[in-house]
């Protein structure tokens, strides 16, 4: 009976796909094929909870429904993850890095500013 339970779970596990994604302030919901809709706090993927909502809307579902992706946080969550109750499995020094690679992007488009550099808006003004 344990092989019957185990396979079972297997095959709820692998027949679950993400087809839809919902990102609030606190909390990762995901609708899945089979009709249901699993919800987490956000605060289990750090990178997710520090994202603006323009980033956190920039999803897309990836490997025919298995995971779902979000490319301007480098951030994967798997369904089966998700069904588990698995949070992320980064390393603080890899997300520390994460952020600190974040703050430096931050800071080199503030100091570009709109339409390009000082130097470059200066000269363009200046002549």
């Amino acid at each position: 009976m344990s092989n019957s339970l185990a396979e079972l779970t297997e095959t709820k596990l692998s027949s679950a796909r993400a087809q839809d994604v919902a990102v609030t302030e606190d909390t990762l919901a995901v609708d899945l094929s089979d009709g249901r809709t699993i919800s987490v706090p956000l605060g289990w993927y750090p990178r997710l909870s520090h994202g603006t909502p323009e980033e956190r809307d920039n999803w897309r579902i990836s490997g025919a429904g298995w995971s779902v992706h979000w490319p301007d946080l480098d951030e994967d969550v798997s369904v089966r993850g998700l069904l588990v109750g698995n949070t992320s499995g980064e390393s603080q020094s890899s997300f520390k890095k994460w952020l600190e690679g974040r703050a430096a992007q931050s800071k080199a488009k503030i100091s570009d500013g709109v339409g390009g550099s000082k130097e470059v808006l200066h000269d363009s003004v200046f002549g």
